[in-house]
């Protein structure tokens, strides 16, 4: 049942976080290129393996070291997502996945980094456009947060996935061919990850 209500769940989610995408794609960028590609989702180009794979690593570290170090010093573990695989072990796998590469993974880098982080490039630049990319993943994490983690706990979680969000951001432009796959399978590893060591109480 579980995975049967996390797979609906993130079905909704990306329907939901592809509307604003495709209504803006269809007014104007229809004739630019097809609603796939115009968002990024296209297979990753990478040209330095070596600053690829660095970059990758790094940005997985950051994504996991909220989750272990920082929430659970604001927050009870008990108010994050992760929660719900707490001592599932093996059981677990399956919804893990799905909440991590569909639910939350697949959803967020559509809405964040192929639809805002382009769209914002275009616009203002890279540097401009993906920092205030980053800032809005990070004040969403951090709002989330808000009512359980207090101000200081809330801006430290912004500071931290907005850096990441950053980082996603400059993973897909600049060493992926402004594919979003790169920033897909670190988000979804990482929630992976995360739910793991909630799976087997490892933390």
């Amino acid at each position: 049942m579980q995975t049967i209500n996390l797979l609906f769940s993130a079905i909704l989610q990306a329907i939901l976080l592809a509307t604003i995408p495709m209504v803006w794609w269809l007014i104007s960028g229809r004739k630019e290129s097809s609603f796939l590609n115009w968002l990024g989702l296209k297979r990753p180009v990478v040209k330095n393996k070596t600053k690829y794979s660095i970059t990758f690593v790094a940005t997985m570290i950051l994504l996991l070291i909220p989750s272990f170090t920082i929430v659970p010093l604001f927050v009870d573990k008990s108010a994050m997502a992760t929660s719900q695989f707490i001592g599932q072990g093996m059981s677990a796998f399956i919804p893990a996945l799905i909440y991590g590469f569909l639910q939350t993974g697949f959803s967020e880098e559509l809405f964040f980094r192929g639809f805002l982080t382009k769209r914002l490039v275009h616009k203002f630049g890279f540097q401009i456009g993906n920092g205030i990319q980053g800032l809005l993943f990070g004040l969403m994490h951090g709002l989330m947060f808000l009512s359980v983690a207090g101000l200081l706990g809330a801006m430290i979680i912004t500071l931290f996935t907005g850096i990441v969000g950053w980082l996603m951001g400059w993973i897909n432009e600049k060493q992926s061919d402004g594919s979003i796959l790169s920033s897909w399978l670190l988000h979804g590893c990482a929630n992976t990850l995360a739910s793991i060591i909630f799976m087997f109480n490892i933390l």
